[in-house]
Formats: structure tokens, sequence, C-alpha cells
């Protein structure tokens, strides 16, 4: 079976739902696909400069093999005409397509080319069709899924979604689809060799209460701060590590962390940036608690990551793998308002053994359930019953 995965970016920088794919590609290979990922050199939105690798061949990477494209001549929208034409040109070669986001130039019109050249595709798109995320630029939405998107759903195989309540709430905007609900999978950590409490100056006697994710206002930091700063009034001492950055809203980060600077807090949080390989692993590890307390998440890949990692979750019942954190009793699942996350606090840190015990339960069902090894079975036999028809 030869599969294509097209994905805009694959950069770090742009996070979990970008990185899912180089984890399944590898899963994929080790079953025996042949699989190549398109993608552009797109490194962020606001003048960073592109990623610093061969572009337009092959590369081959643990089993698969990637292709780089000039994001020209809209860098800013991630777009490439050299994806594209490549495309057009190798599309018979290969069995399906796996496309990685919505409302994205480039992946909008990868669908378009697809149908165009009998080539299947899935679409995957990483929250977008959430009606909360839609009302974002809510005009010009309505207009791409005029002119492109409800087409390109409507021509799919498949949409992909990463858990029940994505597929129960997502806009369809009038179109039947064929539903496929497979999670995202995460790597287990290697061993932790590196001590963050020294590296970033953690306390090593407080708790510590992590947030790894990127610094967007639907992550709920503005429920988070307040909420942090109620316990420090009612007594209690922890320490807040704040992780993450924004390349897309640098303004919105700056306005977190002068939230924080200005009030008590300050005091007890260590702002790290954006943190990765052994330090956002050693990170995941030291913290007692991770906290996630987001407005709509179509799954928390973080929140899975934290799982893996042993470390119990305290997140909002918007992240939409709450009903396996409830069920398997790996962490706190609340409400997104302030008083909710207080008490979930405030229930986690008066009880350690509990955190522990929650923690080990964590650890043991992502283990079991969000191994890229299983998943990319569920994977391949979704492509398998796409191809047959």
């Amino acid at each position: 079976m030869k599969i294509l995965q097209i994905v805009p970016s694959i950069s770090l920088i742009y996070g979990g739902p970008s990185q899912m794919v180089l984890g399944l590609a590898p899963a994929l290979a080790k079953a025996n696909a042949e699989v190549t990922i398109l993608t552009t050199d797109s490194n962020g939105d606001n003048g960073q400069k592109p990623l610093d690798i061969p572009l337009n061949i092959p590369i081959k990477k643990d089993g698969y093999e990637i292709i780089y494209f000039r994001c020209a001549p809209f860098r800013r929208y991630k777009f490439s005409l050299g994806l594209l034409k490549w495309l057009k040109d190798n599309a018979k070669n290969f069995d399906i397509a796996h496309i990685h986001a919505l409302f994205s130039p480039v992946s909008s019109a990868a669908a378009i080319v697809c149908r165009q050249q009998n080539l299947p595709y899935i679409l995957r798109p990483l929250g977008t069709l959430d009606p909360a995320d839609l009302q974002k630029k809510k005009q010009l939405k309505n207009l791409y899924v005029a002119l492109l998107e409800r087409g390109n759903i409507a021509g799919a195989a498949a949409i992909h979604f990463t858990s029940e309540q994505e597929a129960k709430i997502s806009a369809r905007f009038g179109v039947t689809t064929k539903d496929l609900v497979i999670p995202l999978g995460v790597i287990p950590p290697k061993t932790n060799t590196e001590d963050v409490r020294i590296k970033f100056g953690i306390p090593s006697d407080k708790p510590v209460i992590l947030f790894m994710s990127r610094i967007d206002p639907k992550k709920g930091l503005d429920i988070l701060i307040p909420a942090l700063e109620k316990l420090l009034i009612t007594g209690f001492d922890f320490h807040f590590v704040l992780a993450g950055t924004n390349p897309q809203d640098p303004i919105y980060e700056r306005k977190i962390k002068l939230e924080i600077d200005n009030s008590q807090l300050k005091l007890h949080t260590t702002i790290t940036g954006f943190v990765t390989g052994e330090a956002k692993t050693s990170l995941l590890q030291t913290a007692d608690l991770f906290v996630l307390p987001s407005y709509y998440e179509n799954f928390g890949i973080a929140v899975a990551e934290a799982m893996v990692a042993g470390t119990p979750v305290v997140i909002s019942d918007q992240v939409h793998i709450y009903q396996q954190v409830l069920d398997s009793e790996s962490g706190w699942v609340g409400t997104t308002d302030v008083e909710s996350i207080v008490k979930l606090l405030t229930a986690a840190l008066l009880n350690p053994q509990e955190c522990q015990r929650r923690g080990l339960n964590a650890q043991k069902y992502a283990l079991q359930n969000f191994s890229w090894d299983a998943i990319a079975q569920q994977v391949i036999q979704a492509y398998q019953e796409i191809i047959k028809k």
C-alpha cells in the first residue's frame, strides 16, 4: 500500500497537530506500508526563517520519506505551488492520501487535486469544524466553505476525527460524511536524564503545576491564572510552570506574561518558553500535575503526553478525551470556570497519594490506548476499506 500524508508544515513550532504525522508515518512504515509525507518548509508565521532542509527531493527517515517544498508565493499561509504540481504529476502512483488540516490553502488545494486525479483522500480537520473554532473569522470561513471546503468534505472518502466528542459536535455544512474516529498516539518517554528543576530554577521542595501547550486564548489561561492566584490566597504553596509559545499571536503571549508579572503569582512561576526534546520530557515527568482548562480541544495531545509520562491531569470537559480521563481515573475533569479549576486543584494538592495513583493509571492507560503501533493498525484497516471501494 502506497500512502501520501499531506500536511502544511511539520515544524516543531506548530505543535502537536502537525507533529502527529511524524508519529504516524514510522508506525505505518513498520506495518509494511510505503509512506511519503508532502509538506512545506514553513517554520512560523511572523518572519521566521524557513526550515533549513533540502527541497523537492525525498528524504529517507525511519522507513518512510519526506519531501519538503518551498512556501510560495504566500508564505504566511503555508502555500506551495511546487507541492501541488508534484501531487498532480505523481498522484497516480499512490493508493490513498491522508490530508491534515482544513481551512489551509495548500491542504484545500491538495484535496481538489486528489479528486481531479481520482486519488481517494481522508481529511483530518484538526478541530477546525468545532462550532467554537468556526466563529473565528466567521465571514471569511463561510466564504471559504462555500468556495472550497464543502466540496472537499463532500468528495472525501472519510473524515478523520480523533475523539467521539469531536465527531459529534463537528459541522459538516449539509454534507453526509463517513466518519473515522481514531485517536492520536504518543511516544513513550525515555528515561529522564535532565534535571529541569536546576535548568529552569524550579524549587525542589514544592509541588509543580505544569501548563504545556500553545499560549492561545482557547487554552483557558484566563481561567487558570486567577484559579492559581486563589490557591495562593488560601495558603497553598506550589510552583507553576508555563511552557509554550505562540508564534501566530505574540501579542496574546505578551499579554499573559505581563499578567503574571503583575500578579502575586510571579514569585511562584517559571516561564520556560517553547520546550522540546529532553527538557520537554523531563518537565512532564517532574510535574506533579498537568493542567489544561481549554475552551475546546479536539483531542488534547499534550494531555496524552502528560499521561504517558505518568503525570495526573486536571482538564476541562471541553478537552475531548475527558471521558477517557474520567473512565481510567487518570486525573480530574471540571468545567471552564475558575471555581471548578480551583476545586480540582485543591483536591489534587491536598492528596499527593491520590495524585500518584492517578498518575500511574494515566501512564498505564496511555501506553495501552495511545500506542502508535496500535493506532497505525486502525488507520491501515480504514485505508484498506476505502481502497477496496
